[in-house]
């Protein structure tokens, strides 16, 4: 029997059947990306089980390194606290350079229950010690390292940096992009605002801000915080209260309103 074209008919195509079966092939194939990402982030994780590439002094229970990692090196001189999370393409580095014997003390130190945002970097040429419980937002500079520019007939790029310690006391919170430069000395539960350039000593319980940073408020054992907050402290959610309380208590406060 001739086929349909031999008469000079033409057999509709229904676009919608390949228009369904692209969509089901692009959200198949978008599945398994999403699912071999996960694979890969979660294979590449860092963990006192599962070290990777790397050979840290110390490595805590609990403390993962997400994937990608950013640049490390000096690792046997970078002890990591427990319960540490470090974000993706965070910089842990300990030295100048990578390779160099520096001696039998660490260099970098994470306490325990420290949080560095995404991006962050740590450059601890000599000694750099954060507490426990820090939280740096993401993109966040530490560094123990700053050019030189003494002589004024050499670029600053080669003349030899000069290195000074540092210290973040524990319980701080570390602003987005925020810079803490060599010799900054952080007291306990410091705020440290976002985009802020830190030098020198910061006392226990302040917040600074700017660049050069400055104490713009300060707990005062006496007075409280000085200049007073302008918004009431939060209120903790009482133990035993379950997600479903709290979503029938929003809605009796909408209802309320």
């Amino acid at each position: 029997m001739a086929g349909t074209a031999e008469y000079g008919v033409r057999v509709p195509i229904n676009q919608n059947v390949f228009s369904s079966l692209t969509a089901w092939r692009r959200r198949a194939v978008s599945r398994a990306v999403h699912r071999g990402a996960r694979w890969v982030r979660e294979t590449g994780a860092v963990t006192a089980e599962r070290p990777g590439p790397y050979r840290f002094r110390r490595i805590g229970t609990g403390t993962r390194l997400a994937f990608p990692q950013g640049t490390v090196f000096g690792d046997p001189w970078i002890e990591l606290g427990a319960h540490c999370i470090v974000g993706q393409d965070v910089t842990l580095t300990a030295g100048m350079m990578p390779d160099l014997d520096l001696g039998p003390d660490p260099i970098l130190t994470l306490g325990n229950g420290v949080v560095l945002g995404r991006g962050s970097h740590v450059i601890a040429d000599v000694r750099l010690t954060i507490g426990d419980d820090c939280f740096f937002g993401p993109g966040v500079y530490v560094t123990t390292t700053n050019h030189s520019y003494d002589d004024p007939e050499t670029p600053v790029g080669k003349q030899w940096p000069r290195t000074d310690p540092v210290v973040i006391g524990p319980g701080g919170w570390i602003g987005t992009g925020a810079v803490i430069l060599p010799g900054a000395r952080l007291g306990r539960n410091v705020v440290v605002a976002a985009g802020a350039v830190v030098r020198g000593e910061v006392p226990d319980h302040a917040v600074v801000a700017g660049a050069p940073a400055r104490i713009v408020r300060r707990w005062e054992p006496a007075e409280g915080w000085q200049p007073p907050l302008r918004t009431p402290a939060p209120v903790p959610i009482p133990e035993g209260v379950t997600p479903e309380q709290l979503v029938a208590l929003g809605e009796w406060d909408k209802a309320q309103g």
